[in-house]
């Protein structure tokens, strides 16, 4: 598998976002200042809590098909390559890794296959979209620490799915999880998410090695990135953090991940957290303390890696 450099794009962008002017204007700076090759359109459906079993794809809360398809062409005009990333969130703010159910089922609690039913089919409606579109790759999941335990259900998923998709097919688990999941055989790819505290990448990367070379698959961090904010590099997975702006901080993180990783040839490549649909004027970089790195000294690290890649 060739080396993937890659953004995340349009994450929590809503219906009619992708119409607008400045959501193209943003993937074309997106490819321009940070040298990607791939972009991967990640979506947010939505179920009320946790422990709900229907997942909702078509309220105004996502881009429409129509939109997707419209900004996928536009990629394709820029000659991006593109992933499609169909993920689900409680609409009640809890972390989509809380998702559960009980193991056995008991009348009038949720169960787990009605909720597999319902993502089951959220996941073959984006399949067809792949396959129309020639979507290099389809992330069937991401960071669904609870749901991972379901091994047959995951399994099934990932057969129906491949009767609608022909291209590659992964699932993207949370950090420190990968060692959780006992189908990666059963995807193309094995993909977790880099949000690694800075000095410690070393260890991680030895561990992920030993767990994932048994398979004999192609690895990439489908997630990876720091918040522009002091303290964010030791815990750059909490988006909640407490800090002041700090934009060296990101770059070094950014510096550091890079080298590190650059010494593991199965490592290939990176699908960056995340660069937004409407992005925020330029001139407002020094004060943004989220994960974009638009405008922000970590944009430089990031187009110099990639195109020395």
């Amino acid at each position: 598998m060739e080396f993937i450099k890659g953004f995340t794009y349009g994450w929590g962008a809503k219906k009619g976002d992708f119409l607008k002017p400045e959501a193209k204007e943003s993937l074309k700076l997106m490819k321009e200042r940070t040298a990607s090759e791939y972009v991967i359109f990640a979506l947010a459906a939505s179920q009320e809590t946790a422990f709900s079993t229907e997942v909702d794809y078509t309220g105004t809360h996502m881009v429409s098909d129509d939109e997707l398809l419209e900004m996928i062409e536009y990629a394709r005009s820029l000659h991006l390559k593109v992933m499609i990333k169909p993920t689900v969130n409680p609409a009640d703010g809890i972390w989509r890794a809380h998702i559960n159910f009980f193991d056995i089922d008991v009348p009038c609690e949720p169960k787990w296959k009605d909720w597999f039913k319902s993502y089951t089919d959220y996941q073959l409606h984006y399949a067809k979209i792949a396959e129309q579109t020639n979507a290099e790759m389809l992330i069937v999941g991401c960071e669904m620490v609870q749901t991972e335990r379901k091994e047959k259900e995951w399994r099934q998923l990932i057969r129906d799915v491949r009767n609608e998709y022909s291209g590659l097919i992964t699932y993207n688990t949370d950090k420190y999880q990968e060692g959780n999941v006992s189908w990666w055989d059963e995807v193309d790819v094995i993909s977790s998410s880099g949000y690694y505290p800075m000095g410690d990448w070393e260890n991680q990367l030895n561990r992920i090695e030993k767990i994932i070379k048994p398979f004999n698959k192609p690895f990439f961090f489908a997630e990876a990135g720091c918040p522009s904010r002091t303290g964010s590099s030791q815990v750059p997975n909490d988006w909640n953090l407490e800090g002041e702006c700090n934009q060296e901080e990101q770059r070094e993180f950014y510096k550091e991940m890079f080298e590190v990783t650059s010494k593991r040839d199965w490592v290939k490549g990176f699908g960056l957290w995340d660069w937004k649909a409407i992005l925020y004027p330029e001139s407002k970089a020094t004060n943004d303390m989220d994960y974009a790195v638009f405008g922000k000294e970590a944009e430089k690290v990031i187009k110099e890696y990639y195109q020395t890649k």
